[in-house]
């Protein structure tokens, strides 16, 4: 095995782990940019992230990848589509992700993060048939009975949860299906939602609130270079490493979204939620462990195709 062999899996866990760490410090700008409700961030989100990646490009030199991914746009429209697709899915995580510790739902959105790793272990043996270990079961097993505890003493699982939980798999699988796994993707993803923050800034005005309040003009800034920075390294990690190597290094971002919730954004721990996050902590343990207690496994599999016009 030569050195880029072992650099490709080194390039995808660096880029998952600071990943993880960008949307934790993330997590903690949407409350400090009240007055503007979560779909004024998202409209500035948005256009911030646009703009940046758009530079980025221009720095990079990498327009012939937009130029290329236009080109199979145009021969195969139905590809077109999934994009959209994509970006309406992509645009639900973002707004989610300002609207809940706004809202005091912090932990709800942790707890999907939480599930997260594992609902994507489900996904890499019903989609891309990857086998699981013992350990791998008992991680399962443990998040099952988190969840069984979050329905017994809360109820349910809250929409917030279920909406990360659900709707992030089906995301990556998409992007990864059809080839779009991409920053050229990501940058027509969020060119397809810019209808949408011209929509939000025009029937909720706040160009003039935040054009005289330096401190809304930093936050927004900042949450757009590390939206760009981070959803990159997300993209980037989700299109190099295994599904579920992918699924297992999920586990940063919501150890740091619950520490986030319980000390930047004062959300208090009931008693209830130690049975439901200590289980799945514990498979998530357990799937972190592993790797390290088994072969080296054999080179990842290309993801299946689901657009057989795609070259």
């Amino acid at each position: 095995m030569n050195a880029r062999t072992l650099s490709v899996p080194a390039s995808g866990i660096a880029s998952s782990v600071g990943a993880s760490v960008v949307f934790g410090t993330i997590f903690m700008i949407p409350p400090h940019l009240l007055p503007l409700d979560p779909e004024q961030i998202l409209g500035y989100r948005i256009i911030a992230m646009v703009a940046f990646l758009a530079a980025f490009f221009c720095a990079a030199r990498m327009w012939n990848q937009a130029a290329a991914l236009a080109g199979r746009l145009r021969a195969t429209p139905r590809l077109a589509g999934f994009l959209a697709v994509d970006a309406a899915l992509l645009g639900l995580q973002l707004w989610l992700f300002g609207w809940a510790p706004q809202s005091g739902h912090g932990l709800d959105l942790s707890l999907g993060y939480l599930i997260l790793p594992l609902v994507m272990v489900v996904v890499s043996v019903a989609v891309y048939r990857e086998r699981l270990s013992r350990v791998r079961i008992a991680a399962v097993l443990c998040a099952a009975a988190g969840v069984a505890a979050a329905v017994v003493v809360a109820g349910g699982l809250r929409w917030p949860t279920l909406l990360v939980a659900l709707g992030l798999p089906l995301y990556f699988v998409s992007r990864r299906a059809f080839a779009l796994d991409s920053a050229a993707a990501q940058l027509f993803e969020l060119i397809a939602m810019l209808p949408f923050s011209v929509f939000v800034l025009l029937a909720k005005p706040s160009l003039g609130t935040v054009a005289h309040d330096p401190r809304l003009i930093a936050g927004l800034v900042l949450l757009g270079i590390l939206s760009a920075a981070g959803f990159a390294l997300y993209l980037t990690a989700s299109s190099v490493l295994p599904f579920s190597l992918f699924g297992v290094l999920s586990y940063v971002e919501p150890v740091l979204l619950v520490l986030v919730s319980l000390t930047f954004l004062g959300e208090p721990w009931q008693p209830a939620d130690t049975f439901v996050h200590i289980p799945i902590c514990a498979g998530l343990l357990l799937l972190a462990l592993e790797p390290a207690a088994r072969e080296p496994a054999a080179p990842k599999q290309p993801a299946p195709r689901l657009d057989s016009a795609l070259p």
